[in-house]
């Protein structure tokens, strides 16, 4: 199966949002109305540096990420690339698409003039965690959180 991965548009909202809600975690926090989050699109575009990223087979949304370029001063003034989103449909998962999915990010990481990509995941997602591990990431940070 090829997954072909392209800016999301849009029309693709709707599918990116079906696919953060086929989670363990995300059938508790996402809605059902496509408002906030089509403004949320909007919004990412107009940033630049912030870009939805979608995977297709033929015309069906498969795989999404979100990928935002940060320079910074730290570690010697690196651009870091920060992926949040990471999803795959839960019918395909464990056919290798997310592999596919992060090579994808870090092209665009690359492209970008990133040095380092870095995300944050759930403490509770232990198959993720050896997924990233599997692919050369490590677990070098705590990362905190706070509502506002």
């Amino acid at each position: 199966m090829t997954v072909n991965f392209r800016p999301a548009s849009r029309g693709d909202v709707a599918a990116v949002v079906a696919l953060l809600a086929d989670d363990m975690l995300g059938k508790g926090r996402e809605g059902t109305d496509l408002a906030p989050y089509v403004a949320a699109f909007d919004a990412m575009q107009d940033e630049g540096a912030n870009l939805l990223v979608v995977g297709t087979v033929g015309d069906t949304v498969v795989a999404c990420y979100q990928i935002t370029f940060i320079s910074g001063l730290s570690l010697t003034a690196a651009r870091r690339a920060q992926i949040e989103g990471v999803r795959v449909a839960g019918h395909l998962r464990g056919q290798r698409i997310g592999e596919v999915l992060i090579a994808d990010a870090e092209a665009r990481a690359r492209a970008a003039g990133c040095t380092l990509m870095q995300f944050t995941t759930n403490k509770s997602r232990a198959q993720a965690h050896r997924f990233y591990d599997r692919l050369g990431f490590t677990p070098s940070h705590i990362g905190y959180k706070k509502s506002l």
